[in-house]
């Protein structure tokens, strides 16, 4: 279930972000992560908020406001990112190696 859910690449990114930073308007989280377009971005905090993971709060305001934060499971979903971000810190070079030293065949996979 916990891959289902965060399978996407941004929705990681945004629990993380959302986690470390607080509640957070949708403009401050495309400065804050930068290299997500507001449609991508909409469509990740949609998906959070299906998945339970992310509410969203509307403010009766003009010009209207709208913060999204972390819900209770979204918030025991930090652990568990904090622990990939470290793999991926100790880890990194040696699989970037590994896949430089790997030589594609036509009946194995390759990312291009």
């Amino acid at each position: 279930m916990a891959f289902e859910v965060l399978s996407n690449r941004w929705d990681s990114v945004l629990v993380y972000i959302l986690g470390e930073s607080g509640p957070m308007r949708p403009r401050a989280l495309i400065t804050r992560i930068g290299g997500i377009s507001p449609k991508v971005l909409n469509e990740a905090l949609r998906r959070l908020e299906y998945n339970g993971l992310v509410v969203r709060q509307a403010y009766a305001e003009a010009p209207p406001r709208v913060d999204y934060s972390l819900t209770e499971a979204g918030l025991a979903l930090l652990g568990p990112i904090r622990a990939m971000g470290a793999w991926a810190g100790r880890y990194t070079e040696a699989v970037l190696a590994a896949q430089a030293s790997f030589a594609p065949r036509e009946d194995r996979p390759h990312r291009s």
